[in-house]
């Protein structure tokens, strides 16, 4: 998947680790937020998500995922 990714979360949130690694590994490219140091980005995380879990990732053709399971954002990125 090519274009613009937004990914927020917390260094202290496994999920976001883990879903971080994926794309690391994947090539993909994406932009980082701290939801922890940054309470505009927080807010933000949990208006798209309708709640206050992380990671919440956003793509580019305007979906997202929120906690998502590896098969989930693989599928998603490989598209």
């Amino acid at each position: 998947m090519s274009g613009s990714i937004t990914m927020y979360g917390a260094d202290w949130c496994g999920d976001c680790t883990r879903a971080k690694a994926l794309l690391d590994r994947e090539g993909v490219a994406y932009t980082y937020v701290d939801v922890e140091h940054d309470e505009a980005a927080r807010d933000r995380a949990i208006e798209i998500a309708g709640r206050q879990n992380i990671p919440v990732i956003v793509f580019d053709d305007g979906t997202h995922l929120v906690e998502p399971s590896n098969p989930e954002l693989l599928a998603k990125v490989r598209g």
